[in-house]
């Protein structure tokens, strides 16, 4: 068997005239000295080594077994005569299949050259690989075909820019430190001042003093007092210039203090307020995302059995919480929530305006959101920049090194809040779409609010017209391009994300009616249920929309071939729906019709957790990235896998997210706020 893995070596990797004009003369010695110690009875340790990590063809590959990624680890420990064990990873398409294979080379060789060595070997010559096709008995079609090649190192690829971001991120984290160790130090200094009797004697000794002084004065004479008042005058302007430096200092360090931010976080008094249903909605929302992008980042290449996992979520209603149909329409319930929380925060901003909406009370109200999300938007961007550089890379380090190119080149659609407009492979931090998209959203609302003010049968109109396009949009975007009616769980449906998944045109309808029900709660003047049967009915139809919409998913979860006109009216009216169901829940808890689930969604525990949930959103898909990144084999998906993994996420989320929202959120909202 070695020797005939050595001879296939040998035919992988031999230097013949007709590839080197293509491979260094480095490279080919190296290559040489290495294939000829294989060949030898008992070769040296470094060529086993070397040997030995390369992948090889693995178990149930109808499963979906079809990486091969061989050890990373174990080549980038080879020492060998005159060079070190290089990992690289060769990406093949057979048919519509795409894998990867692992192999070892020596560090001599670069990228270019070591696929100018496997194509030459493998294709040109017609000799046995060491990559072969899956076998025709599994697959019809056993042509290969090299699309990419790319070698790892032993290290970091750390440049300016990551160390950069690395440099402000550590800056950002560090300044509320020092705020709050500097707060707390003033606060044991004025602890220690004068007591009150110390300061009765001095205030004594102060006024006999004055006695002295006024008994003395009347010797000085007029141009004496004068100039004396004249320098009083300027010692008090430069103590009040002072003091009102100092006073500044004062409250920016106390708004970047921990012991500011932190106040009120962990507070459950939220519970009890109006619209209390919200947290509840909010974090079961933030949870059934984080189930799904746990599974589903890991389906697109990181599962050892990824065919068979996907034949069996997509058929099976129990994993409602994985299958990307149903799991995001939880963004649809935040584009919802922040509708109607948008429509509320301007109405009250206008009643304390003396009931006027200005053009300055429109920015205000504008700004307002950009500043609110911008500090940790914008410090996940850098972190993701720094991190994902400086990391060592992984095996499967795909989506994390498209993540980095994309926030070099891209981060400035960040802070401009419109990286949803771009196609899912170019999008930094790809998640963040939805926070460009809550934005342009945003910015309709003094819009609406206006038509409501001026005539609201207008604004009946405007909003069946905006929520019919909407949805005929994304119906006729789903039939002509033949889309799934939900995320596909590989990255192979661009024109899905690039047309519809992120975009305004198709994902307006719940934030539309967001801001109506975000109008009408906060000018309503009387209930809008008045009999215990319309509840009843309401409930009914508001848990039988969501259910269905639930189970439409599964129905229609295979890709059309032509037209579909199911697909395309599920697609254009799903969201819509949805969101009309959740309206009905926060309306009935409102009113004291919520029975059970009010008290469920009313949870003292939720507000808390509501409080830290935007920077949980932000910074849970960078600690799934890392550790699918990371992985050195690829992971087999089961039921309890996926739940402790899921587990052990939601718990390293809502500790940093803690930490984030004191030391980032927070901070840099109040400073901006003490300005």
């Amino acid at each position: 068997m070695q020797l005939r893995w050595s001879s296939v070596l040998m035919f992988l990797f031999s230097c013949h005239a007709a590839c080197s004009w293509n491979v260094s003369l480095k490279c080919k010695q190296d290559t040489n000295v290495f294939l000829k110690e294989l060949e030898k009875e008992t070769p040296s340790k470094y060529a086993v080594l070397m040997y030995d990590a390369f992948g090889k063809m693995g178990s149930d590959v109808e499963g979906g077994n079809v990486n091969r990624p061989g050890s990373l680890r174990e080549c980038l420990s080879v020492e060998g005569p005159d060079f070190m064990g290089q990992y690289c990873q060769v990406f093949l398409k057979q048919d519509r299949l795409e894998y990867f294979v692992g192999i070892c080379v020596p560090d001599s060789c670069e990228d270019s050259e070591v696929q100018t060595l496997v194509i030459y070997e493998a294709f040109e010559q017609g000799r046995i690989s060491l990559l072969p096709p899956v076998p025709s008995v599994l697959m019809s079609n056993s042509t290969l075909g090299i699309f990419m090649t790319q070698c790892f190192s032993d290290l970091s690829r750390s440049d300016p820019s990551a160390v950069a971001c690395l440099f402000v991120c550590a800056v950002l984290l560090t300044l509320p430190l020092v705020a709050s160790i500097c707060v707390a130090l003033m606060k044991m200094k004025r602890r220690r001042e004068v007591k009150p009797e110390v300061g009765l004697a001095l205030t004594s000794n102060t006024n006999q003093y004055g006695a002295i002084l006024a008994n003395g004065s009347a010797n000085h004479n007029k141009e004496y007092g004068a100039a004396l008042e004249n320098t009083e005058t300027r010692d008090q302007n430069a103590e009040n210039k002072r003091h009102g430096i100092a006073k500044t200092l004062l409250l920016c360090l106390q708004s970047l203090s921990v012991q500011k931010s932190s106040e009120g976080i962990l507070t459950t008094e939220g519970s009890r307020n109006s619209h209390s249903s919200l947290n509840g909605i909010r974090i079961l929302s933030l949870l059934w995302i984080i189930s799904g992008h746990t599974v589903q980042l890991s389906a697109w290449s990181n599962l050892d059995n990824g065919r068979r996992w996907k034949e069996m979520v997509e058929k099976n209603p129990l994993y409602v919480l994985a299958f990307s149909g149903p799991v995001y329409l939880a963004v649809d319930s935040f584009l919802l929530l922040g509708g109607l929380l948008s429509a509320k925060s301007l109405l009250n901003s206008i009643q304390r305006s003396e009931n006027t909406l200005s053009s300055r009370l429109v920015a205000h109200f504008l700004f307002k959101r950009y500043k609110r999300i911008q500090p940790l938007h914008l410090f996940i961007v850098c972190l993701t920049i720094g991190l994902f550089s400086v990391v060592q890379r992984g095996v499967f380090w795909f989506i994390a090194e498209d993540e980095i190119f994309n926030c070099k080149k891209y981060w400035w659609s960040n802070l401009l809040l419109i990286n949803n407009l771009f196609t899912i492979t170019d999008i930094c931090a790809p998640w963040t779409w939805y926070l460009s998209l809550d934005f342009q959203f945003y910015a309709t609302t003094p819009l609406l609010i206006l038509l409501y003010r001026v005539n609201k049968s207008a604004l009946i109109v405007v909003s069946i017209v905006l929520l019919m396009i909407s949805s005929t949009t994304g119906a006729l975007i789903t039939s002509f391009l033949r889309l799934p009616v939900h995320q596909p769980t590989t990255l192979a449906y661009e024109s899905y994300f690039q047309y519809y998944y992120n975009k305004p045109y198709t994902r307006y309808g719940p934030y539309l009616l967001g801001i109506l029900a975000g109008i009408y709660m906060t000018t309503k003047k009387e209930a809008l249920i008045k009999k215990q049967w319309q509840a009843v009915i309401g409930w009914f139809f508001s848990l039988s929309i969501m259910a269905l919409l639930v189970g439409l998913a599964y129905v229609l979860r295979d890709v059309p071939p032509h037209p579909s006109l199911p697909h395309a009216v599920y697609q254009g009216s799903h969201r819509t729906l949805w969101a009309l169901a959740l309206i009905w829940i926060i309306l009935a808890c409102e009113e004291g019709y919520g029975g059970f689930v009010d008290k469920i969604l009313s949870l003292a525990l939720w507000a808390p957790l509501s409080n830290i949930s935007f920077a949980c959103y932000l910074i849970h898909p960078i600690f799934i990235i890392l550790y699918n990144g990371k992985q050195e084999t690829a992971m087999h998906y089961t039921d309890l896998n996926f739940f402790y993994l899921f587990l052990g996420h939601l718990l390293l989320t809502l500790s940093v997210g803690f930490v984030l929202t004191v030391l980032i959120e927070k901070p840099y909202l109040f400073l901006m706020k003490s300005k």
